[in-house]
């Protein structure tokens, strides 16, 4: 930074020294906060316009400013705008750039309002852009996944409890449960956008202003749906950007675990799924190798996100009100942590509907552990045994099926029988596959007409 850019910076008349090189370096934000600058140019222009609205500034200065601005706006997004490491942040670059541009115009832009303020008003506007931005690929996303569901209604696969062979489910029910989790995470962003929605813009530093400022008139402007109550509060917190970082480390462990099922299911032992070539990679020395490398590194980058979350708790847990200096690096976190969800999501949304679904294997896997073998203890209460002592004839059938080395539908019926009188030939109508996925028809349940129903409840939602 040049002795010139010291001397002028906004807040240079108390200093009676230029910063220190080594200062400069360590306090600069724009190298990260640049990225604000859409936001940051929206909210200077609603700005200048209330000014004028209230006759803070004249017309002609409103103009210049807003015109000033959309060609500074026209520069940075062409690539033409140097950035200064000298001016600090993105609004020191911009407010400079403007002065040059349009003169004593530009240094009335900054009237009636702080850089704290300032800033706290374009991080709202930057979290509410990636908040709509992630809701959009969860859309696609939650799509994705219905289609999977409607082709795989009636694909049987073996359920999970503890990671052993629990009872059949279909696959298109497991895929209706990664949508849910992902329509409860597109809630909690929605749910964070709300609060981040408010204006604090016309805070100042932390108590207001003597400016007869129209802040709802900004608000309004600038889309949000109302302005902050306190000044105090408005400029110092940032529990806006926890939740909706809160709310994408609660995504990523979301997507974290579909992840470990993909890599489990696509393996030899398992041979649920292959994922298509083009969302995999080789090994450099095992020809025969398939890596499924994005959901390992969306399960790796979970822990980027969930690190995220927890620098910004530890970053606000010990600062009094009101603004501290602090919260420069609330910004490095946040854009993170967004970024990453997003990349996730889009890749997922890419990935799931081209998921292929190895039928066969899946249904070999649910013969195998005893997966039916509720379905026996249902039978013999229906047939009038109480379920505890229904629980323990299986038990034992099940510990002889097992010492033979075969499933229970495999069993002669003369062997059931010895361990329950009730078994009649009946029984092994309720003891196969499709006939437990068809039973679990309550609301909700893993039954292909149940599923098809909530794929139907849920396209007449869309």
């Amino acid at each position: 930074m040049s002795q010139d850019a010291s001397k002028n910076r906004m807040w240079s008349g108390r200093f009676t020294e230029s910063t220190s090189a080594l200062v400069e370096r360590f306090s600069e934000s724009v190298s990260f906060d640049q990225r604000l600058w859409k936001q940051d140019i929206a909210g200077s222009q609603a700005h200048a316009r209330m000014l004028g609205r209230v006759g803070v500034l004249a017309a002609t200065d409103v103009e210049a400013i807003v015109s000033g601005l959309d060609g500074i706006a026209t520069d940075i997004a062409e690539g033409r705008f140097e950035w200064s490491f000298g001016l600090e942040d993105v609004h020191m670059n911009i407010e400079a750039r403007l002065t040059e541009r349009i003169g004593e115009a530009g240094k009335r832009l900054h009237t009636g309002r702080s850089r704290n303020d300032q800033v706290a008003t374009d991080v709202r506007l930057y979290v509410r852009d990636g908040i709509d931005e992630l809701v959009g690929l969860i859309d696609r996303l939650a799509a994705g996944l219905l289609d999977l569901a409607e082709r795989e209604a009636d694909s049987v696969m073996p359920g999970f409890t503890h990671m052993q062979v629990a009872q059949p489910v279909t696959f298109g029910h497991h895929m209706l449960a990664w949508r849910e989790q992902l329509l409860r995470d597109r809630a909690r962003l929605l749910d964070a956008r709300k609060r981040a929605n408010v204006l604090p813009l016309g805070s100042a530093a932390l108590a207001g202003t003597v400016y007869p400022l129209d802040r709802h008139y900004v608000a309004e402007l600038l889309g949000f749906d109302g302005v902050t109550e306190n000044s105090l509060d408005a400029v110092s917190d940032r529990d806006f950007a926890i939740e909706t970082v809160s709310a994408c480390a609660l995504l990523m462990v979301h997507l974290s675990r579909w992840s470990e099922e993909l890599i489990l299911w696509s393996t030899p032992m398992f041979g649920f799924v292959a994922l298509p070539d083009r969302y995999c990679t080789g090994s450099s020395i095992m020809p025969q190798k398939k890596n499924p490398d994005v959901p390992e590194l969306v399960r790796g980058k979970t822990g980027r996100v969930v690190g995220d979350l927890n620098a910004l708790l530890v970053l606000m847990k010990g600062q009094p009100l009101a603004y501290n200096r602090d919260n420069q690096e609330d910004k490095e976190p946040l854009f993170d942590a967004l970024d990453t969800a997003r990349d996730c999501l889009a890749v997922y949304a890419d990935m799931a509907p081209n998921i292929v679904v190895k039928r066969e294997n899946c249904r070999a896997a649910a013969a195998k552990g005893f997966s039916t073998a509720t379905d026996l203890a249902d039978y013999l209460v229906r047939q009038g045994l109480a379920f505890r002592d229904a629980h323990h004839v299986v038990g034992s059938a099940v510990a002889h099926a097992a010492q033979k080395a075969c499933d229970l539908a495999d069993l002669p019926l003369e062997e059931l029988r010895q361990f329950s009188p009730l078994i009649g030939a009946d029984v092994y109508a309720h003891i196969t596959l499709d006939a437990s996925v068809a039973a679990r028809s309550t609301y909700g349940g893993t039954a292909p007409a149940q599923v098809r129903a909530a794929i139907a409840r849920a396209r007449s939602k869309a």
